[in-house]
């Protein structure tokens, strides 16, 4: 009947445009792939700027590479299939229902594979993760809605401990307990001050909902939860002036974003990081006041280096991931 009504006849013309189209849109795609990753792949983000970015670019370059070589073939074969197979007169269909061996191939060979790409995932993780070098700096940044307080220690070189209770919104953003002698010398700042090829430890928190503290330049990103500090560790490469150069923008800054969605003003929380000399950064604490000064003396802060805007406390841990009790003052 269908052949008597001409169906059958339309059908099979309408399936060779259709092949056709398939190849014509598998060569124009696989092109256009081609002609994007040449054109962009090195005007995102440009060269990493930490010793861990620079392992976890060659790990996403190999990641991408197998991933692509079988994305590449996998599309060849589904258009060029559609296009040799398609229905035509005197051909039949063959019914296949199943193949244990090729079922089998098919199942074990991506587990593998997939399973050898997570491990080499889970290597550069345990690493960045793992317990920073003695002579590493150390940075504590907490997120709120919706910017980062940043916090310091100071000549001592330890941070001292914080209870959620503490907070006070006017002169103790992160809830310092000033009975803490180690308190008496960390400051806070706007900004994050690093040492070009010194490593840094980040003790990341939040005083209200789960951030996260995204650092692109770097390849680097961690959660911020309330209540439970996580860690980080990394050695950047070059100063921020070494990168406008790199970049060719005298504007670059490196950047501090929340990569995970907190609220209506997610968008505008963003940090900035200056990464200088030794003597540069030296030169930068020099004029840093603490915080415990500020609260207690009422000085004023420096302009474009210390405090930050609170947020409702919530975090109740302090830096170092130990839960801290009140103080009375």
């Amino acid at each position: 009947m269908s052949i008597l009504k001409g169906e059958k006849k339309s059908r099979q013309q309408s399936n060779r445009i259709n092949g056709f189209l398939l190849i014509a849109f598998l060569i124009l795609g696989l092109i256009g792939v081609w002609w994007c990753n040449d054109i962009l792949k090195d005007r995102i983000l440009g060269e990493a700027a930490s010793d861990h970015g620079v392992d976890i670019d060659k790990m996403w370059k190999t990641t991408l590479a197998v991933t692509g070589i079988v994305f590449i073939i996998t599309q060849i074969l589904l258009f060029w299939f559609s296009f040799k197979y398609q229905e035509k007169e005197g051909r039949k269909a063959y019914y296949f229902p199943h193949n244990n061996k090729l079922e089998l191939i098919w199942t074990v060979v991506p587990a593998i594979a997939l399973t050898i790409l997570v491990a080499y995932g889970l290597k550069h993780w345990f690493r960045l993760t793992s317990e920073a070098p003695k002579e590493s700096m150390v940075v504590e940044i907490t997120g709120q809605q919706f910017n980062w307080l940043i916090r310091y220690p100071g000549k001592d070189g330890q941070l001292g401990s914080r209870f959620y209770k503490e907070i006070n919104n006017a002169t103790n953003p992160v809830g310092q307990i000033w009975t803490d002698d180690l308190n008496k010398d960390d400051f806070m700042a706007s900004e994050m001050h690093l040492v070009v090829n010194k490593p840094v430890k980040l003790i990341i928190g939040s005083k209200d909902v789960v951030h996260d503290v995204g650092l692109p330049h770097f390849r680097l990103k961690m959660d911020a939860v309330p209540g439970i500090p996580t860690t980080l560790w990394f050695t950047p490469r070059f100063t921020t002036a070494e990168m406008k150069k790199k970049t060719n923008n005298p504007d670059f800054t490196y950047e501090i974003s929340c990569d995970q969605m907190c609220g209506e003003g997610h968008y505008s929380m963003r940090g900035v990081i200056v990464v200088e000399t030794q003597e540069e950064y030296d030169a930068w604490i020099a004029k840093q006041v603490p915080q415990y000064k500020l609260a207690h003396e009422g000085s004023p802060a420096p302009t474009g280096t210390q405090g930050a805007t609170p947020a409702d406390p919530v975090m109740n841990s302090d830096s170092s991931g130990t839960a801290a009790p009140a103080a009375a003052h």
